[in-house]
């Protein structure tokens, strides 16, 4: 079992919200973390861009990482959102257990 972090930035906390409960409910997600009120610059369409933006963290299995993308993609209001995975290495075994019981 191979946890990961899935990173993802969303333009409000309602938007998070709403794709945070539908990974949880859905299996694809143990928990999510949302942040609001992060600031995001970034180059977009040879514009500098200054937004405020809601960070969603979810934690979940390795093997759900590619449907878990598709589902954000098909409920995110940006055309190219923000969804990176990251590999978990070590941590506290039962919390990693708990995350691979919640999503298989």
């Amino acid at each position: 079992m191979k946890v990961h972090l899935i990173y993802m930035t969303v333009g409000n906390k309602e938007e998070a919200k709403t794709i945070g409960k539908e990974l949880i409910t859905s299996g694809l997600a143990a928990c999510v973390n949302i942040v609001d009120n992060m600031n995001s610059m970034y180059m977009w369409e040879n514009e500098l861009q200054d937004d405020n933006e809601t960070i969603l963290i979810a934690k979940t299995e390795e093997t759900r990482v590619p449907a878990l993308i598709e589902k954000v993609k098909s409920l995110h209001s940006y055309d190219c959102p923000c969804v990176l995975s990251l590999s978990v290495s070590d941590g506290n075994q039962a919390f990693l257990n708990w995350i691979a019981e919640e999503v298989k």
